[in-house]
């Protein structure tokens, strides 16, 4: 019996990435950076022979879904359960002026305690609640079989928490997923974390980026 595998993607580098902005679920496009970093990836995802493609139906995913779309041949089948963390009103706003504004925020990052990401965003809990079970309904859609995922830093990070039963406290000990990484899942009797972070051995001078999500 062969296991069920999701290969989880965040997407390529946008402006807002780049300048440290809370993108959320504002339709941000890849920049070029992104692009060419979507590119790079694409073949070495490629080559775990995935059997279906799903993305995030915001637009900085689906563009890099379709470059794998293009180096596998598969079709994208957007999923809105896989978008990023609603933010709020926080969305176009700079990390650094919500971290100032607000001197309870790094404490609770740098401790993992959870909060509302603005008064109409969401928590995490409430991130990995839907994108667990989001990544859970795709693997039972194609049990013995390999998928690969596009999304978000923030949102692939709690839903494959979720599926491996950690809490805010474990993700801790995890740093945030580089753009255009792949992070390998496996489920037979459990779900276990086989890979994490993987970027391509050359990017050819385009790096990848760690920033708001």
């Amino acid at each position: 019996m062969s296991p069920t595998r999701l290969v989880l993607v965040r997407h390529g580098q946008t402006e807002w990435n780049l300048t440290g902005r809370f993108q959320g679920q504002a339709d941000i496009e890849l920049n070029e950076t992104g692009r060419g970093q979507a590119r790079a990836m694409a073949p070495f995802v490629a080559a775990l022979e995935p059997a279906a493609l799903y993305s995030s139906d915001l637009k900085r995913a689906l563009v890099t879904a379709e470059t794998i779309a293009d180096a596998t041949g598969l079709d994208v089948r957007p999923d809105a359960q896989l978008q990023e963390i609603n933010v709020g009103t926080w969305a176009g706003r700079y990390s650094k002026d919500v971290r100032a504004e607000l001197p309870w925020f790094e404490e609770k990052l740098r401790t993992g305690q959870d909060f509302r990401r603005s008064d109409t965003g969401e928590t995490g809990a409430e991130l990995g609640d839907r994108v667990g079970a989001a990544l859970a309904d795709i693997a039972g859609r194609h049990p013995e079989q390999t998928v690969v995922i596009v999304g978000h830093g923030m949102a692939l990070r709690y839903g494959l928490a979720r599926l491996l039963g950690w809490d805010e406290q474990v993700l801790l000990g995890l740093t945030g997923l580089w753009n255009c990484s792949w992070t390998v899942l496996e489920l037979r009797d459990r779900w276990k974390l086989l890979s994490y972070n993987n970027v391509p051995t050359d990017f050819s001078g385009v790096l990848p980026s760690l920033n708001a999500p």
